[in-house]
């Protein structure tokens, strides 16, 4: 996704840096202390980086809430859960890149919805207001203009309720399980 990801955390550097590893991970900040967890979040938002901070515990709150986005994991601390805009109910990495992967689809679709929202109100107000009567003798009726701007509604709540369909990339991919055959949730997060 072209993030720049940096793991800040309170473990030594060699549990940090074995983590890191397996996931992917470059940039790790090890032994931090909470507090400096949240100066951490501080100093990368003064570079100018929109920061999201992924944590679970009494020690994330700081972060969580001075990041941009927190995502709390759901099986963290209650003080994590309520710092945190998100809240992911697995302790799955996958699903934090699914909330993000999902906050983006969402947005679009808030764009979508507001351009044929302005769509119809731009065509269909003038001609309610009669600009076709002048030229072409046509009023639109009342009940017309009101079936009209219903249908306005109906196109952005359909558009909206398509998102239920919707499955991030980072689960459409699922992954195996234990057993070995059978691929992991894809219902979203």
């Amino acid at each position: 996704m072209k993030f720049k990801v940096v793991m800040i955390t309170g473990d030594n550097a060699r549990t940090a840096n074995a983590v890191a590893e397996q996931i992917g991970i470059e940039n790790v900040l090890a032994e931090v202390l909470p507090q400096d967890k949240a100066n951490e979040v501080k100093k990368l938002q003064e570079r100018g980086a929109v920061v999201a901070f992924v944590g679970d515990g009494i020690n994330d709150a700081p972060a969580l809430a001075q990041a941009d986005v927190g995502i709390a994991i759901g099986s963290g601390t209650d003080i994590a859960i309520e710092s945190g805009e998100i809240v992911l109910i697995k302790d799955d990495l996958i699903d934090a890149v699914a909330a993000v992967q999902l906050g983006k689809k969402v947005m679009s679709r808030i764009k979508l919805n507001i351009f044929w929202a302005f769509a119809y109100n731009a065509a269909l107000i003038p001609v309610a207001a009669g600009i076709l009567y002048p030229v072409f003798n046509i009023t639109f009726k009342p009940e017309l203009a009101g079936l009209a701007m219903a249908m306005s509604s109906v196109t952005v709540v359909t558009l909206s309720l398509l998102l239920k369909r919707y499955v991030p990339p980072a689960k459409k991919r699922g992954k195996k399980t234990k057993g070995g055959d059978e691929y992991g949730d894809r219902s979203g997060m």
